[in-house]
């Protein structure tokens, strides 16, 4: 999704009203429930919250030009990758083994096998349609972020095809975008 991203794919940078502010922070809490001890220094009340929409149905919250979340449609918002490595406890995590990471860093999706494999690590508790950290084997933070196409339970027993959608990796478009002028 975000392999050739760059800045000039915004189209739109808007601040928003203080009630859409309110919806995006109540969204992002109830995903994440781990982020809300520090969710008024990462979405201060009173530093202008910027949506920029992008190609693709594509929007990123950001805040002190610093891309923080993105979804795409209206799906759930989930974290960038920076954020997500400075708080890598909010994302449930599913592990793929040493084979999948030269893929997965290429943008790939993640494989059924990938997960099943002896390094490989799933979640049980982890649904279909779920935003996951990917994490690998021997590697401390995340090297991907992505979205669950089916439940653990049948990654583990159909074991053959996408288990999940990579959405933002390292080193990818968004992740080399630190800053959004």
């Amino acid at each position: 999704m975000f392999k050739k991203f760059s800045s000039e794919e915004v189209s739109a940078q808007n601040q928003v009203k203080a009630s859409v502010q309110r919806k995006i922070r109540q969204s992002i809490a109830e995903e994440y429930p781990g982020l809300e001890p520090v969710l008024d220094d990462l979405l201060p009340k009173k530093a202008p919250l910027i949506v920029a929409k992008c190609q693709n149905h594509l929007n990123l919250v950001v805040v002190n030009n610093v891309p923080l979340f993105f979804n795409i449609r209206d799906g759930p918002y989930m974290p960038t990758l920076r954020l997500l490595h400075q708080y890598p406890d909010i994302m449930k995590k599913l592990q793929v083994d040493r084979g999948a990471i030269k893929f997965v860093l290429s943008g790939a999706n993640i494989m059924c096998p990938g997960l099943t494999s002896p390094g490989g690590a799933l979640d049980d508790e982890v649904e279909a349609e779920t935003p996951v950290a990917i994490m690998a084997e021997g590697k401390q933070h995340a090297l991907a972020i992505g979205f669950t196409k089916m439940s653990a339970k049948d990654i583990r027993a159909v074991n053959k095809g996408i288990g999940v959608e990579t959405l933002h990796y390292l080193n990818d478009g968004l992740w080399k975008m630190e800053q959004l002028d």
